[in-house]
């Protein structure tokens, strides 16, 4: 999981970055605010797209999608015993 939460934390910054940079050499005339709107559309796409993947992995991994759990996943670590600890 820290993993995944590292390679995010770069990926998503890093396509900002290089998009911006890319659309400033390809387009000159665009303002950099123009740019940033675009750079900030295509890293919105990029989500949008890979949480939809992720959704549709999970939709045809479950036979019950409501109460099916996760794979790997015991009572330990369900979030249903996590709350039930906290209370």
């Amino acid at each position: 999981m820290l993993l995944t939460l590292a390679w995010g934390s770069l990926f998503f910054p890093g396509l900002y970055v290089l998009s911006t940079w890319w659309l400033r050499r390809a387009r000159p005339e665009w303002t950099y605010h123009d740019c940033v709107m675009i750079s900030t559309r295509v890293v919105s796409s990029a989500q949008a797209v890979l949480a939809t993947g992720s959704g549709i992995v999970i939709i045809c991994a479950c036979r019950n999608v409501v109460s099916d759990r996760g794979l790997g996943e015991t009572r330990g670590t369900s979030l249903l015993a996590a709350s039930s600890r906290q209370n």
